[in-house]
């Protein structure tokens, strides 16, 4: 089982405030990777969705939620998270 966190914009957030918070969110997640946070893969998606954009893919509940609560993007109050459980079928 893996663990999908879709980010949707907070309403009235500033796009340009997205942009310089974002050097801290990428640091985040590049230690929380390299710390062995159970971080799989993560983006924005390319056209634009009212549901979400971007998301986060995780070995683990407790990962993602450990994850949205210290990402810069959820403390500054830019972006709400969601956490829906993923149940993959692999082909390979």
């Amino acid at each position: 089982m893996e663990f999908v966190v879709f980010y949707t914009l907070r309403e009235g957030a500033d796009r340009a405030r997205v942009l310089e918070v974002y050097p801290r969110h990428k640091a985040y997640y590049e230690a929380f990777r390299a710390d062995g946070g159970g971080l799989l893969a993560l983006g924005p998606f390319q056209t634009p969705d009212p549901a979400a954009s971007s998301m986060g893919l995780f070995g683990s509940r407790e990962d993602a939620e450990r994850f949205i609560a210290d990402d810069p993007f959820v403390l500054e109050g830019l972006a709400e998270p969601r956490v829906l459980e993923w149940n993959a079928v692999r082909f390979t």
